[in-house]
């Protein structure tokens, strides 16, 4: 098996497996309990917590989810209310996860004002036109990390700071939440200042089902979900605690020697690349060619993805062709329930209905190996040889 759908979700880390399964079964007390057995459980939280603390700015508080879709909802519907008496105006993308555009849709119907920024053909937002869009109605802005379609790394480096010096000069409160669910525990994350950052554990090796909130201790947002007051008052619920400890551990083992994880799958990202341009003709890299290995490399492309067009084929086809040689791939997000249609992030990069078609992704771990991308570059040759020969595509 050669597994190349790593954004969609990634095999869990071993150790973090033993490590949920002891905790299920040894630390099962309330970590809310008053004996010893709800203390343990509470450490586990406490590790946890520190653990995810590390690879973020400081000054901020830790609230875990169960996911970056109920992490985003949390991020904009909590910082949207809190901010609603200064102002109405939320600044966005139009290349976002859909948790964080349908959420902006129903916020739209609560009353609010959703101004959706375009972005290149490379599915880059510029800075200038964050800048040029904010005026005095506006309270949040929100674009995500790294595009989880093509891999792009937007301007939250530039756009984080720039902020920071517009409320400083204004006087004012606008709050930049990014959804950093395709960089977290791949990219180094503490540079950012951005006020809430969202990340999902299942995205580097920890367990499906948790996720972290990223708030500035400075900023207190009305509580998302209300009952006993757990995690700070504002997500209310007894903690996933084997899930929790399993996503620190994840995090403290995706963070080590994280420079050199991320060149090694820069090296097989651009092996892939340039195997699938040399023999493979009429192909079109969706996104940025060159590869950035930092959050300071916006406009670049994070290692983890690459997109590629294959004129004259069908993605889905060759998905599955690819699949029955045991090598897995995806036409395009897997967070949306297998929805249909085209890509609303290719269209904003304005490519043809054909060339979306035609678009297969590949994501990768720190698991891939170069020997690995011998093998799919010349199955991906045989696939896409024999649908152009069969004439597949209609």
């Amino acid at each position: 098996m050669i597994y190349l759908d790593n954004s969609a979700t990634t095999r869990q880390y071993d150790e973090v497996t033993e490590l949920m399964y002891r905790a299920a079964k040894d630390n099962f007390g309330n970590p809310s309990s008053l004996h010893a057995l709800g203390f343990e459980a509470g450490n586990l939280l406490y590790d946890a917590r520190r653990q995810v603390e590390a690879l973020l700015p400081p000054a901020g508080n830790i609230i875990f989810t169960s996911g970056g879709t109920e992490g985003d909802n949390m991020a904009l519907i909590s910082a949207a209310h809190k901010l609603r008496r200064r102002g109405n105006r939320i600044l966005t993308t139009r290349v976002e996860h859909p948790a964080v555009l349908e959420t902006c849709k129903r916020l739209a119907d609560e009353g609010f004002e959703i101004a959706y920024l375009d972005v290149d053909v490379d599915g880059y937002v510029e800075e200038q036109a964050v800048r040029a869009a904010i005026d005095d109605n506006t309270i949040i802005v929100s674009i995500m990390t790294v595009n989880n379609e093509v891999g792009t790394i937007e301007p939250v480096y530039p756009v984080s700071r720039m902020l920071r010096e517009y409320n400083r000069q204004h006087g004012t409160e606008i709050i930049f939440h990014t959804d950093a669910v395709q960089a977290f525990g791949k990219l180094p994350m503490d540079a950012v200042d951005a006020d809430i950052i969202v990340a999902s554990g299942h995205k580097f090796h920890g367990p499906k089902g948790t996720g972290l909130v990223y708030i500035k201790k400075r900023h207190k947002l009305p509580p998302f979900i209300t009952g006993g007051g757990q995690e700070g008052g504002l997500r209310s619920s007894t903690e996933n605690t084997p899930g929790i400890a399993g996503l620190g551990l994840a995090a403290e083992m995706s963070a080590d020697d994280m420079v050199m994880k991320i060149s090694r799958m820069g090296i097989v990202n651009n092996y892939l690349l340039n195997g699938l341009k040399t023999e493979i003709s009429d192909i079109i890299v969706n996104g940025p060619e060159e590869l950035g290995y930092t959050l300071q490399d916006h406009g670049r492309r994070c290692p983890t993805v690459l997109n590629v067009t294959f004129e004259g084929t069908r993605g889905e086809v060759l998905l599955h062709t690819l699949e029955q040689d045991g090598i897995y791939v995806s036409t395009g997000s897997a967070c949306s329930s297998h929805k249909t249609g085209d890509s609303h992030v290719l269209s904003a990069m304005s490519m043809t209905h054909k060339e979306i078609e035609g678009a297969i992704r590949f994501s990768f771990s720190e698991f891939n190996t170069v020997e690995e991308m011998d093998e799919v570059i010349a199955r991906t040759k045989t696939a896409v040889e024999r649908f152009r020969r069969l004439g597949s595509f209609r």
